[in-house]
């Protein structure tokens, strides 16, 4: 069943929206364009009737009509059947190029991505921080030590060395979800977890409910497995639970894939009623409800929270050391019912047959004392978010901006659809970016930008620097931006 929105709905979502002078079809159907650019309401959605919108909005219908009729005009809503016309974006601009595809570079070759920066460049495509140096060091000299007891094995273990299995189990159990060891299969970092749980429980064409905007990364797992993802927007407070309740009733999605603690990229996170609202949701449609909590650890500001998992037995929880401690280690893990764990060991033994035994060693190690280096990594942090923020505010005062809870990175908000220009010309001024639509589905997301402070501040200050002069170079060319539409291919972290 293809997504619907309901009058009431769509008249929250577009809030005061006739506040111009103009016709007010005109200015009801330009903030609907804006919503389907922003990805607040989701492509190949029925809107409601012309009748049913007009009564919630309390207008004339002849309005509603008019603003429908603008929208197919300019290819944003198919002619459908009766007046219940379906979101999409024109193939020919730039948000409807990177919803068909990227066209081909010369000789009809796609462009390899770069997994780093090039010399010279100040890499914002990555949200990720150095190795807690001597902690990282330390796990590793003393797994050292203990690495020739385990010799004499085969060294395979499809679930993970027990050590640190029990040690990520007590972290889940000491947070308030019980865990036993069993619950836990140690994975290559959180990606791989992913990978795994897709291939186990999604066959092609699946439905996988997704938050809009999400991590790249998990976006292309989802494409990668051939399956469907079902986009559910943010709305400007976070998570519009009867907008997920809806989804999840409605499309039935085999998954739902859900960053709580914080969320990637707004860094907000979700309040522990809503978790309970959304598993509660999610086990009543069927839904495997898989919570990525790979940033849980960063939490700058202190909220409060409660791992996913106590709220419902059949959820499955994600985790890594890749942001808390370094990506370089590549451990990661899943956190589900014994019986699930089973089903995913099964699985995996067609992508590799566990992880190195070394590296398990010394996150046993870590984990054990995953606290030990966070005061100070924590303090670091909030001192990068407050440059970033600051120096936004200061040359780039137009971009919004919302102080993130927790994790890496602030979501911008730009007043003119630019973000995969400025992500082409970005290396001209010494930067790499990650462009706004890289975050969604379909090429939404033009007018957003995401920005790392996992930099010190003079880097961070250099790169506001450079992305004011790239700024300032598409306003005074505003024919070089409408011709920049593909954003070169970049790996994100």
């Amino acid at each position: 069943m293809a997504p619907s929105l309901g009058a009431a709905a769509l008249s929250r979502l577009l809030g005061p929206w006739n506040r111009g002078s103009g016709p007010a079809y005109r200015g009801l159907a330009d903030v609907l364009r804006l919503l389907i650019l922003d990805g607040r309401v989701p492509l190949d959605t029925a809107l409601p009737s012309e009748r049913s919108l007009s009564s919630a909005l309390e207008v004339s219908r002849t309005t509603v009509t008019a603003a429908y009729s603008s929208l197919r005009e300019q290819g944003f809503l198919s002619s459908g059947q009766g007046s219940r016309g379906r979101t999409r974006i024109p193939e020919n601009t730039t948000f409807g190029r990177a919803l068909y595809g990227p066209r081909p570079a010369a000789g009809g070759a796609q462009v390899a991505p770069g997994l780093t920066a090039p010399e010279g460049l100040v890499d914002l495509a990555y949200s990720a921080l150095p190795a807690s140096g001597e902690v990282v060091h330390r796990a590793f000299a003393a797994a050292l030590t203990e690495l020739p007891a385990l010799l004499p094995g085969f060294g395979y273990d499809a679930l993970g060395l027990l050590p640190l299995r029990q040690a990520i189990a007590d972290r889940y159990s000491a947070a308030g979800a019980p865990t036993q060891p069993s619950q836990i299969m140690v994975t290559s970092g959180a990606q791989h977890a992913l990978t795994i749980i897709i291939r186990a429980l999604a066959d092609r064409q699946d439905r996988i409910l997704v938050e809009h905007p999400s991590y790249p990364n998990a976006l292309d797992a989802v494409r990668a497995a051939h399956c469907r993802p079902v986009p559910v927007a943010f709305t400007d407070n976070g998570w519009d639970l009867p907008a997920l309740e809806s989804a999840l009733a409605q499309q039935r999605p085999t998954i739902a894939y859900v960053i709580p603690d914080f969320h990637n990229p707004t860094g907000m996170i979700m309040p522990d009623s809503q978790r309970r609202r959304l598993a509660r949701a999610a086990a009543a449609a069927g839904t495997v409800l898989v919570a990525d909590e790979t940033l849980r650890e960063l939490n700058l500001d202190g909220v409060p929270s409660t791992p996913m998992a106590a709220f419902g037995k059949t959820v499955v929880s994600i985790g890594s050391l890749s942001k808390s401690h370094w990506g370089g280690l590549r451990t990661g893990w899943i956190r589900a019912s014994e019986p699930m764990i089973q089903r995913f060991a099964s699985t995996r033994t067609a992508l590799d047959l566990g992880g190195p035994v070394m590296e398990q060693l010394a996150a046993a190690h870590l984990v054990r004392a995953l606290d030990e280096p966070l005061p100070a990594l924590l303090d670091m942090l909030r001192g990068n978010r407050a440059a970033l923020l600051a120096l936004l505010q200061d040359h780039l005062p137009e971009w919004e901006t919302a102080v993130p809870a927790g994790g890496l990175s602030v979501w911008c908000r730009l007043p003119t659809p630019i973000s995969t220009a400025l992500t082409v010309i970005a290396p001209d001024y010494g930067i790499r970016l990650a462009a706004g639509p890289r975050f969604g589905v379909g090429g939404a997301f033009e007018r957003n930008l995401r920005l790392p402070f996992t930099l010190p501040p003079e880097k961070l200050e250099a790169a506001v620097l450079a992305l004011k002069a790239a700024r300032d170079r598409l306003d005074a060319a505003p024919q070089l931006r409408r011709s920049l539409t593909h954003a070169p291919a970049v790996a994100i972290a």
